[in-house]
């Protein structure tokens, strides 16, 4: 044989032995979704075609069985759903592959809630639990050719009012759920579901989340956590946990990769015993990246594989996830004001920006991918670098938990409990156990995990005498003391164990908010832990009463808003514009709404007498008042840390405090909170002595040099005085740096005609931050009409200037969801702003594009 011959055998022996060890015998997985299901109310009608996964209420209007849920009022006409019991069926056909694999396990990765589940007449599941993934080995029930799957649908009001109505007292429960037998907490269900102040009642049921069944042999990997043991330096030390279950004692190879390294990290055999069993390996890392959040540095994140292989050397199990690697802590120290709450990420300190997150939709399965990344995307364009996941919704689905990864957005991650105490039955609280060890296990590689904490405003519901929605009606101290020892059990006991057995990287909170964690006694000194003001709004309080009102950590405060227009107009008709009416009542759910929005429009601005000028003005009080909420947590830097309000999203078309409506068309306030949680911030306020400051906030890690100037205008543009100093800004620091003299800048000029510009212009990288301020509300301000012209730079830029001030310029597109990335701004007169488009500019150009000003809606 000639060389090049041999050279051949070799090279065709080495493919071989290739094929053979990359040839893998895969779990085989069949998407249920793809079935023919069908479904009707229990025992009553005809079958209707279903989508799985989907809701009762969904299915019913897919099949023009209901009008549009969140059409007008027809929310009150479609609560007989939540009392009915209905079923669901389809028709699985099985090859004989998948009989003849060891086990065939049919998997729900949801079920909303209460739901009995039948393969081929045997009940294989009964759930009743939200949160859970539930599953079932049904080989033994299944067979080759067809195999019919039935759910059965309990109500989940009927399912649960024999343990309410047997209980012998009431347990204290928000007036949200919004019903006279509140049985919301006897429930592991979406607590909005049964209403909120910001939502409709729509108490759904049916397959939420993907539905499968997988078939496989010999071993299966259930669960893989890379766990995070020590970093030092550039080098970190990784135990990686493979819960893992086997159909036989026997010797396999495992191997862990990482993505970019063909070698394994590890590779060595492991003994499998019969059952359950989790594996642990330990390896190191050199030279990782560390993950950032938003605004901070890169989001690294590793991707891990690890394998089973049988003594042919074939892949006969694999799982992957994805790991950003980075060390948080929550720090409480105490301080001259008080006691700390901060987090520290990679060793520095950091404001946390951001927002409350609830559902973005009452029927879950309609969120798509597409509107979960708008989300997340928005809270990238609008600096933050943290959402709160509130606790009276759901624990995300993983493609949230992922785009946050993705993008270095933080998650305050709440446990699903939410202003209302739970009874004390046993099932619940195991229920309650389950729960959180499932969802702690499912989330806890994702590094935007910030912290879980228990609850919200429990602490605080409890020790305000319910918020006055419920006179106790216990039969004896016995049932109130047993009452508060469930909310220690389960929040003081059964969620902190969960979370220490399952992922002790991760801090936990019991109750948000408080000033000290395990405190079954609300304590709101402001000088410790986190807080939640509301003093602005349900208080009527003063806008300026959020710099007087701010805790180390401010997880909630908020202010509501009507969405635009073009939003109403999907659930009202012109007849219901008013906001007074029957229909724009329906969809404002807060008991004191409409008149406090018009109380404090009002004391603001000169109140329009047209339904869209209403519209307008109200985002615009909206955005100012929150505006000035965040600059006064950030000139509080470093005793308050974070900034959160409530909230960035709706469920439905509602009146709400979100700044974003539930189509996702940016409301005033996304775009003033995104100039609010810039890196640098210049804010211009009044303190308790009638002294107006200038304060910078700079939230970068580096000294930076410029040039501040000062300008005071009035509102035709004049320059009436003007100050310039160079100054440095220290690295993560928040400071006065001019304080006005109103002796001679005020002097002889009239205040209602007048206003500060600010500048600071960075002397490395020219880049500007500005802000303005003013001496009068806006309603005594003297505007003047604008001449506002447009020009086009090209297809994605124009240039805007004025001769008069023109406050809160609103630029509309129509049919197109913001179109701008800059909106509802002041444009000073004889200057220049380019505003850039999100999409070109169509043919007819600069022609098409609305303006709206304050002067127009007064």
């Amino acid at each position: 044989m000639k060389f090049w011959d041999k050279k051949l055998v070799i090279v065709c022996i080495v493919s071989v032995v290739c094929i053979m060890s990359c040839f893998e015998i895969k779990a085989q997985i069949i998407d249920l979704s793809l079935s023919q299901w069908q479904f009707r109310k229990a025992n009553e009608g005809q079958w209707l075609p279903a989508t799985v996964p989907g809701t009762v209420h969904t299915d019913l209007l897919a099949n023009k069985k209901i009008e549009e849920p969140y059409y007008r009022t027809n929310e009150k006409d479609l609560q007989w759903i939540e009392a009915a019991d209905w079923e669901y069926k389809t028709t699985l056909v099985v090859d004989e592959k998948i009989v003849k694999e060891e086990k065939v396990e049919l998997v729900f990765e949801g079920l909303d809630t209460y739901a009995d589940v039948y393969l081929n007449d045997h009940k294989v599941i009964t759930a009743n639990n939200m949160f859970l993934l539930w599953k079932a080995d049904v080989k033994k029930w299944m067979h080759t050719g067809h195999n019919q799957l039935r759910i059965y649908f309990h109500s989940p009001i009927n399912k649960v009012m024999p343990q309410y109505d047997s209980l012998g007292y009431t347990v204290p429960v928000s007036n949200n759920d919004q019903a006279d037998k509140r049985v919301s907490v006897y429930s592991r269900k979406a607590g909005y579901h049964y209403g909120w102040d910001w939502g409709p009642r729509f108490v759904t049921s049916g397959v939420w989340r993907p539905v499968y069944l997988k078939a496989w042999s010999s071993i299966a990997i259930e669960d893989l956590f890379i766990k995070q043991l020590v970093i030092k330096g550039n080098d970190a030390q990784i135990e990686a946990q493979i819960a893992i279950n086997s159909t036989g004692n026997e010797t396999k190879i495992i191997q862990i990769f990482v993505e970019g390294n063909s070698k394994p990290l590890v590779s060595e055999p492991v003994l499998l015993i019969t059952g359950s069993s989790t594996v642990t390996k330990r390896f190191q890392l050199h030279n990782i990246e560390r993950w950032w959040p938003n605004g901070m540095g890169k989001q690294k994140l590793y991707h891990f594989t690890v394998k089973f292989l049988n003594n042919q050397n074939q892949t006969i199990a694999t799982k992957s996830v994805q790991k950003g690697f980075r060390e948080i802590e929550v720090v409480q120290e105490s301080g001259t004001k008080g006691q700390s709450f901060y987090f520290k990420i990679n060793g520095k300190p950091f404001f946390a920006k951001g927002a409350n997150y609830i559902p973005q939709d009452n029927f879950l399965p309609r969120v798509t991918k597409e509107r979960y990344e708008h989300i997340i995307q928005t809270a990238v364009e609008s600096n933050m670098n943290m959402l709160r996941v509130w606790g009276g919704g759901i624990y995300e689905n993983d493609l949230f938990y992922e785009l946050c990864d993705e993008k270095g957005i933080f998650v305050w991650q709440d446990f699903m409990f939410a202003c209302a105490l739970y009874p004390p039955l046993p099932a619940l609280k195991q229920s309650i156990y389950d729960e959180a060890v499932y969802n702690v296990k499912r989330l806890r590689n994702h590094p935007a995990i910030a912290l879980w904490c228990g609850n919200n405003e429990i602490v605080q519901f409890m020790n305000e005498n319910y918020w006055g929605h419920m006179v106790s009606n216990w039969r004896t101290n016995l049932d109130s003391l047993t009452t508060q020892q469930t909310y220690q059990e389960i929040f003081h006991q059964i969620l902190p164990a969960a979370l220490k057995a399952k992922d002790d990287e991760k801090f936990y909170w019991s109750s948000s908010p408080n000033g000290k964690n395990y405190d079954a006694f609300f304590t709101n000194n402001k000088q410790s832990g986190d807080g939640h003001y509301w003093g602005v709004w349900w208080g009527k309080e003063p806008f300026e009463h959020y710099s007087k009102n701010i805790s180390p950590f401010m997880s909630e405060y908020g202010f509501q808003s009507f969405p635009e227009l073009a939003t109403v107009q999907e659930y009202a008709l012109p007849d219901d514009y008013n906001i007074e009416s029957t229909v724009m009542k329906s969809h404002q759910r807060s008991t004191i709404g409409n008149g406090t929005i018009a109380y404090y429009m009002q004391d603001m601005f000169k109140v329009p007498t047209g339904f869209e000028d209403f519209l307008y003005v109200g985002q615009v009080l909206q955005a100012e008042g929150i505006r000035m909420a965040i600059e006064s947590h950030r000139r509080a830097k470093p005793f308050c840390m974070g900034s959160l309000y409530w909230q960035i999203d709706d469920c439905w078309p509602v009146a709400s405090w979100s700044s974003m409506d539930y189509y996702g068309r940016w409301k005033a306030l996304q775009y003033a909170a995104k100039k609010a949680y810039a890196p640098q911030l210049i804010s211009i306020f009044k303190d308790e002595s009638n002294k107006v400051n200038v304060h910078i906030v700079s939230d970068e890690y580096a000294t930076i040099k410029g040039k501040l100037t000062i300008k005071l205008l009035d509102f035709n543009g004049k320059e009436l005085q003007k100050m310039e100093k160079e100054i440095m800004l220290p690295p993560n620091s928040s400071a006065i740096y001019y304080t006005l003299p109103e002796n001679q800048w005020l002097q002889g000029v009239d205040t209602n005609a007048i206003f500060l510009a600010a500048t600071f212009i960075d002397a490395n990288t020219q880049n500007t931050t500005n802000n303005q301020y003013f001496f009068t509300k806006p309603k005594h301000q003297l505007l003047t009409k604008p001449n506002i012209r447009i020009h086009q730079l090209d297809a994605s830029h124009i240039e805007l200037s004025t001769d008069k001030l023109a406050r809160f310029v609103c630029l509309h597109l129509p049919n197109v969801i913001n179109a701008f990335e800059d909106n509802y701004f002041d444009l000073l007169p004889n200057t220049k702003k380019i505003v850039k488009l999100r999409q070109p500019l169509g043919t007819s150009g600069i022609e098409d594009i609305k303006i709206q000003t304050l002067f127009n809606a007064h």
